[in-house]
């Protein structure tokens, strides 16, 4: 029997704490380790003013009704001019249809463009499972399970191409999810292994109707070309061995090292990455890495509860508040919101990240969009200026 997608993920991170891998942390030049089962933690008082003060020399970006193509006008800075507030709401595994439509609801309203990193198997029926066999391990063998029927392999392409005709971006979350626990798991993989990872996901978005015997299945709009960015399965992996792998399929970031604060992103041997934040909950004050389960097994050892689901959500939210003004007040650097399509301890996570989607993405001087229109952006701004900015420190809140 397919284990639910949610409860899937669950087990494959709880596994995870249990065995306390490690993960480094980036930190203004020097670095550090975290166990998972400590992983900072975000608290919530109230958030400071997001109002940008009156001198700010930024302008507010102009947002064109069509979300076909970016959602912003990508334009130079001029000089003296503050960047956008960049924010990139960010989604792994991106397997559920009820939470495609919740976010592409919100998002559509306050003309936002996200990511969903797409989990390789969801392209794939149960029946179809040993069509994919994990580095090291028996053909047909997953931690968050495989795509379900065939019915619900369609609907998974119909919400991707409409996930891409909205300019939302998909990008890859590799395939079986094999972190520490579930041996041998991504921080043991080397460059062979992470590219038959790659090999196999994009096999499976060319030809995932050929694999699973259909003869009337919809054509997935998305392409390979289309995707060029990732994060690894619980934050995990050598990036001496997986950025090789990247590279080689023509692939441009990472979102996957944790840094101390808001940072703008880093290219790294011929990769950006864009930094998973480590940031202060203002109600707990303590340190957490800004996603969805880091927080959860923070508050409470990721113990159901459901009954905590409200006052979790506004601890998140209020983590997101607080983030948001640090950076438009402080370095700008693009912030990345980490999340899965997930309904943990009575949906206590989701709801946060739809709530600050709804109140921060109309706000003047701020865009949500997605990793590649944030390249594209840098790509067209004066090399001295992106330099500057690229230079900055992480920024805390």
């Amino acid at each position: 029997m397919k284990l639910p997608r949610g409860q899937a993920y669950l087990i494959a991170l709880a596994v995870v704490v249990v065995i306390a891998f490690s993960i480094t942390v980036a930190t203004s030049g020097e670095t550090g380790t975290q166990s998972a089962a400590d992983e900072s933690t975000v608290s919530s008082s109230s958030p400071p003013s997001s109002s940008p003060s009156a001198s700010s020399k930024s302008s507010a970006p102009n947002k064109p009704k069509s979300q076909s193509g970016p959602n912003f006008e990508i334009k130079a800075l001029k000089s003296g001019e503050k960047p956008p507030q960049f924010i990139i709401f960010s989604f792994d595994g991106a397997g559920s249809h009820q939470k495609w439509l919740t976010f592409s609801a919100t998002a559509k309203k306050v003309k936002a463009q996200f990511t969903g990193f797409l989990t390789g198997l969801y392209l794939l029926d149960d029946a179809h499972k040993s069509a994919y066999v994990g580095p090291g391990h028996a053909a047909g063998k997953s931690s968050v399970g495989f795509g379900g029927t065939k019915d619900e392999v369609y609907q998974m392409i119909n919400d991707l191409n409409k996930a891409k005709a909205a300019g939302h971006e998909i990008g890859t979350h590799f395939n079986g999810h094999f972190c520490a626990g579930a041996e041998p798991s991504a921080n043991k993989w080397d460059a062979a292994a992470w590219n038959s990872e790659l090999d196999q996901f994009f096999s499976f978005l060319t030809n995932y109707a050929q694999i699973n015997g259909y003869t009337d299945a919809p054509k997935l709009t998305v392409t390979p070309a289309d995707i060029q960015g990732e994060r690894t399965p619980c934050l995990e992996g050598d990036s001496d061995q997986y950025f090789p792998a990247l590279l080689a399929h023509n692939m441009r970031y990472d979102t996957s090292k944790v840094s101390n604060g808001i940072q703008w992103p880093t290219l790294i041997n011929g990769v950006w990455e864009f930094w998973m934040p480590s940031v202060t909950v203002p109600a707990l004050g303590t340190k957490v890495i800004a996603m969805d389960y880091n927080f959860w097994y923070k508050f409470n050892k990721a113990k159901d509860e459901p009954g905590r689901a409200p006052e979790f959500t506004k601890m998140v939210l209020d983590t997101y508040q607080s983030m948001y003004a640090a950076a438009l007040n402080g370095n700008r650097a693009p912030l990345v919101i980490g999340n899965h399509f997930n309904n943990w301890s009575g949906n206590a996570f989701n709801p946060a990240v739809d709530a600050f989607m709804a109140a921060a993405c109309n706000k003047p001087e701020t865009v949500c969009t997605t990793y590649q229109n944030v390249l594209k952006w840098m790509a067209v701004q004066d090399p001295a200026i992106l330099a500057g900015l690229l230079a900055q420190p992480p920024t805390a809140n």
